[in-house]
């Protein structure tokens, strides 16, 4: 009986572990692509707007730039997004020192301590 429970097989989800993504476009590219799009449009139709005497030339500009950010972004950071992405996180310093305690309170004590205390002198072996 538990060979028969060795030789049947388990169904397994195909979904665990992968990536969300609408098509062919992975999920995490959504929103700064949106910012692309929105950033091309504003660029060609109000800064450049005027140079453009026909409404299609705008709109061919507004794409090709849209398209243009879009690939870079995804080729930046698509697939292994830690690689290019992580070099703009700020990583912290680590330095070893030693402070030596100051007391706010017993200021005076302390200078009175320095003056009172012996140097010992280490004697050579």
């Amino acid at each position: 009986m538990a060979e028969d429970r060795d030789k049947e097989f388990r169904p397994v989800n195909q979904i665990l572990g992968a990536k969300p993504s609408l098509g062919p476009i992975p999920a995490d590219q959504i929103f700064p692509w949106a910012i692309i799009a929105l950033l091309s449009y504003f660029i060609v139709n109000g800064f450049f707007g005027s140079f453009f005497p026909d409404e299609w030339q705008k709109w061919l500009w507004t794409i090709l730039i849209a398209g243009w950010g879009m690939a870079t972004w995804w080729i930046l950071s698509g697939g292994r997004s830690w690689r290019f992405l992580s070099k703009f996180m700020g990583v912290p310093t680590w330095t070893r020192g030693t402070a030596r305690y100051k007391s706010f309170l017993e200021f005076r004590y302390e200078r009175q301590n320095r003056k009172t205390k012996r140097r010992h002198r280490r004697s050579s072996k």
